[in-house]
Formats: C-alpha cells, sequence, structure tokens
C-alpha cells in the first residue's frame, strides 16, 4: 500500500444528492448497480418548451426540502439547498467533528450559480413588480451563496469561499481544502460543489452549443461516454461534498476514514472558452501526481471526466495516455448521473475513494463499442474487481479549467 505522507489529508465525511440517490449510500449503490438517473424532463416538469432541442435531463432523485424544512428551503435557492443536505449529511457522517468554529471552513463551489432563482425573480418582477419579490432574492442568485448558507448550518467560522470554474468546481473547492489543511488555516473542511440549473433557458443555451446529446428513444441510453456513437452530454443537477481533516486531528478522535486526498493540481488551458484542451488536461495530471508525490504507475483507477462529447472524451483520453499510459482502469459515471456541473468533480472524488475502499469500479454504461481511437482500459458490461493503492479523478470546465485530484487508499 502506498504509504501516507504528513502532506495527505483524510476524508472522514460524505454527503450527496443525485440522480441516482438523496444520499452519498444510495447514490454509491446506484453506480454499482448500474442505474440510469437520466428522465424525461415533460414527465417531471409538465410545462418545457416542445421547441427544446432536448428533453431529458438527470434531476435528483429526492427533494432536499425533505432535509433542510419546508420554511427554510423557501429562502434558499435549490442549488443552495442541494449544498446544505449534502453538506449535513457529509457533517454527520464523519461523527460531526468536534473542532472549534475558528477551525472549520468551507468551500463549495458552483458552475452557474442561482440560475433558477435569477430567472424565476425575474419573471415575478415582470410579471407583479418589485413588492413581489423575495427579500432572499440577492443571496439566492449568488454564486458564493451555497458556500455561506453552508458555513452558516454547520457554524463554520475559518472561512466560507466558493470557486467558480464552471464544471471544474467541485473538484477545485477539493483543491482548496487541501491547501488551506496544508497550510495550517483550518483542522476540517467542508468542500464540494453543487449544481441546479435545469430550466428551458439553460437547456436551449447549451443546446445551441451543440453540446447536448440529441439522440432519441431511451432517455437511460442517451448519455455514451467514450462510445462510438456518443454524441453529447445529459444536463444534470445535485450536489457533492466531503468532509476533508487534518490527519493528526482525524486520528485523535479515532475518526472513521474513507481515504486520504495525497494530491492536486489546477491549470488553465488559455486556448479556448470552451473546447477542451489535452494539453492543459496534461499538465493537471502531472502537477497532481508531483503533489502526491506519485509516479503515474502508482494510479491504478481513473475517474473520467468524460461528458460523452466526441471531442472532450477524445482529448481527455489522450491526455489520460499521455500522463499515465494505458494502464488504469477508467470508469466514467456520468454514463449513469448525467453531466451535474459544478457538483460533478466532487461527485468523480467521491465515487474514486469509493473505489479505492471496497475494491470495485462501476462499469461504465452505455458503452457498447469503444471508440477506436481511444486506447484506455474503460471499464464495461459488469463492474471491476481489484486493490487500487491510487486512484486520479478529472475535472474541467469551459473557460479552460482544469483539475486533477489523487486519492489514496487508507489502511
Amino acid at each position: 500500500m502506498t504509504r501516507l505522507r504528513d502532506a495527505d489529508v483524510l476524508v472522514t465525511g460524505l454527503g450527496a444528492m443525485t440522480p441516482l440517490g438523496g444520499t452519498a449510500p444510495e447514490s454509491w449503490q446506484g453506480l454499482l448497480d448500474g442505474r440510469s438517473g437520466v428522465r424525461t424532463l415533460h414527465d417531471e416538469q409538465g410545462s418545457w418548451p416542445e421547441e427544446l432541442p432536448v428533453s431529458i435531463a438527470g434531476s435528483v432523485a429526492a427533494d432536499p426540502a425533505d432535509v433542510l424544512g419546508r420554511v427554510h428551503a423557501r429562502k434558499l435557492d435549490r442549488g443552495e439547498q442541494l449544498a446544505v443536505a449534502a453538506a449535513r449529511e457529509a457533517f454527520q457522517d464523519a461523527g460531526s467533528p468536534p473542532v472549534e468554529p475558528e477551525r472549520l471552513a468551507v468551500v463549495v463551489g458552483t458552475g452557474i450559480g442561482g440560475v433558477l432563482s435569477t430567472l424565476g425573480q425575474n419573471e415575478v418582477y415582470e410579471r407583479s413588480g418589485m413588492r413581489k419579490l423575495s427579500s432572499y432574492a440577492v443571496p439566492m442568485l449568488m454564486p458564493n451563496g451555497p458556500a455561506a448558507w453552508v458555513s452558516i448550518d454547520l457554524g463554520a467560522r475559518a472561512g466560507a469561499r466558493a470557486p467558480v470554474s464552471a464544471c471544474a468546481s467541485g473538484a477545485e473547492s477539493i483543491a482548496v481544502a487541501l491547501d488551506l489543511i496544508r497550510l495550517g488555516r483550518a483542522d476540517v473542511v467542508v468542500a464540494g460543489g453543487t449544481e441546479a440549473s435545469l430550466h428551458p433557458l439553460m437547456v436551449a443555451a447549451f443546446g445551441q452549443m451543440k453540446a447536448l446529446s440529441r439522440q432519441e428513444g431511451d432517455p437511460a441510453a442517451v448519455s455514451r461516454p467514450f462510445d462510438a456513437d456518443r454524441s453529447g452530454f445529459v444536463i444534470a443537477e445535485g450536489a457533492a461534498v466531503l468532509v476533508l481533516e487534518r490527519a493528526e486531528f482525524a486520528r485523535a478522535r479515532g475518526a472513521r476514514v474513507y481515504g486520504a486526498v495525497a494530491g492536486a493540481a489546477v491549470t488553465s488551458s488559455a486556448r479556448h472558452i470552451s473546447a477542451s484542451d489535452t494539453e492543459g488536461q496534461v499538465l493537471a495530471i502531472q502537477g497532481a501526481l508531483r503533489d502526491a508525490e506519485l509516479a503515474p504507475s502508482d494510479i491504478g483507477h481513473v475517474h473520467a471526466h468524460a461528458t460523452s462529447t466526441p471531442g472532450g472524451d477524445l482529448a481527455e483520453a489522450d491526455a489520460v495516455a499521455k500522463a499515465l499510459g494505458e494502464h488504469p482502469v477508467v470508469t466514467a459515471t456520468k454514463s449513469m448521473t448525467g453531466h451535474m456541473l459544478g457538483a460533478s468533480g466532487a461527485f468523480g472524488a467521491m465515487s474514486a475513494l469509493l473505489s479505492l475502499r471496497h475494491g470495485v469500479v462501476p462499469a461504465t454504461r452505455n458503452l457498447d463499442t469503444l471508440d477506436p481511437q481511444i486506447h484506455l482500459d474503460v471499464v464495461n458490461g459488469s463492474n471491476r474487481q481489484g486493490s487500487w493503492d491510487a486512484a486520479l479523478a478529472n475535472s474541467f470546465g469551459f473557460g479552460g479549467h482544469n483539475v486533477s485530484l489523487v486519492l489514496k487508499r487508507t489502511p
């Protein structure tokens, strides 16, 4: 087993609300079962315009208001609701660490922010005037709102940070949390990502970019990472939150440990506002390995960003092959959840940690024919059993944001 270093930070709690379940265990079991959380929008929303390019999405499988209470939930944007619910679960799962408020920090990112509240409150204003606006309208739309509400909910006073790096936001939050603990600025950090942007405007906008799959038929079969017939991603919502602790603090209190965050790197491609860039991704992977003091051969598993776009999947496959080689066992869980945007990177890190802990990598759904240009060991058909000491979780976003995290198995 790869040794733990003083620079490694332990993960002691997990929380999630995803299209596969209302908790982290339910979501993980959904991955193992190969279930899809992608559904027909019209079945649930009832009034979505027929002109939209697609009519499917990955909507969360539970109601966050059931966790928060209806009265409190009305003050929060849906993305904020998801974040607080997942953070509560993660903190309780960690055993509610007895940390001083001044040593407890929050880092929760979002790719878009409170777009549902922005658009919803604009409709209220245009229809009924300012007197009908919610007095919480501004906090609802703030991108820092999820982090702020989590800090209020948990009483965290060591800072509430909110990385906004498109679909890499959740992963970058974990990278920031790692730095905070290493720098001695916190003993415990609650970190992750959230997103709730299932709105006709967002579907239309992503459709105009030709980013969404327009495949017809069974909604569960549309998200097809690495498949030769992939045609775009499926938009989804969700939240994923991890509790990171300074190793000495966690051990002193006898905390149960899921694994460790051993390295992280953040790069910017500085080339194109939306196109994937293999070079920038390679730099992120190599940087994370250096930070973790590991060699490419030490990485046994890769949780790929793999959104199911033709160019994006190919760029990442090339980056992984160049930086690590073709030996790691690769999975792409967006084949089941859809693309949770700012929450996806944190959920990917969670999945990678659980794969190391339980010795199983979930199979990639809908991978009927591997793209012949992709030369990776992508798990297909059935879950892969094995023993791996370290994993890599990739997360990339519009704007050229590239984040790679190295996770370790712990004794």
